[in-house]
């Protein structure tokens, strides 16, 4: 899979986001954009991008800007935080598009990209605590989120796909109640922990399985003295 990663403004190639995804096996090409002239940097994006046709273009901050003004959109867009309502005259996105954004980011208001989301009909999920997106979770759904199959329909909203913050249940094996858990996207696709039954108080392992989709399975078994 071929990723074209645009950097923010005033960060350079070659940091954290990119070289995570080069580690998990993704060929990443990661220009140095102009900091200075977001033209320049669109043009010099829009060339990478017509050189090398990659999967899927992912733009942080100042350079999700410049993914948005990119043509044509043939690839799958990835946003990071993106500064859309400072730079560039782009106001929409293709309604497959995800957009990752935390709610404690002090850079880019988490509202540009609810209102993003909206018109677009995009996906928003908030992950991070701050506007890098660079911790060890968020780093795993940008994986995620890259690796995602390609779909010409919509992705889900996030209370349809059971990424963040929706539930799912298991049968107790012990009393044959019917558990509700909540379900964290930022904790993996496949989870494993140990919870005690709220009913009947036995130990159970708990199975978790997100698929590319964003659909989850879950299982459990008792818990082995």
């Amino acid at each position: 899979m071929k990723i074209l990663f645009l950097h923010g403004w005033h960060s350079v190639p070659g940091g954290v986001k990119p070289s995570y995804l080069i580690q998990h096996g993704l060929e990443v090409i990661n220009p140095k954009l102009d900091d200075d002239d977001f033209d320049l940097a669109v043009q010099s994006a829009q060339e990478l991008f017509d050189l090398h046709q990659p999967d899927v273009v992912v733009g942080s901050s100042r350079g999700g800007a410049v993914a948005m003004n990119l043509l044509p959109h043939d690839s799958k867009i990835v946003l990071l935080c993106p500064a859309w309502k400072k730079w560039g005259l782009a106001h929409h996105v293709k309604p497959n598009t995800i957009i990752l954004h935390s709610r404690l980011d002090d850079v880019v208001p988490f509202q540009d990209s609810v209102d993003l989301a909206r018109e677009s009909q995009a996906t928003l999920l908030d992950v991070g605590h701050d506007h890098r997106l660079a911790d060890p979770q968020t780093l795993e759904v940008l994986l995620w989120a890259c690796k995602l199959p390609a779909t010409s329909e919509p992705i889900p909203e996030p209370d349809d796909q059971l990424p963040l913050s929706e539930d799912a249940s298991y049968l107790c094996d012990s009393c044959g109640e019917e558990i509700v858990i909540p379900l964290d996207l930022t904790e993996g696709s496949s989870q494993t922990y140990v919870e005690d039954c709220p009913v009947c108080c036995h130990a159970n392992i708990i199975h978790v399985h997100i698929d590319s989709n964003g659909h989850a399975s879950v299982s459990a078994e008792p818990e082995q003295d």
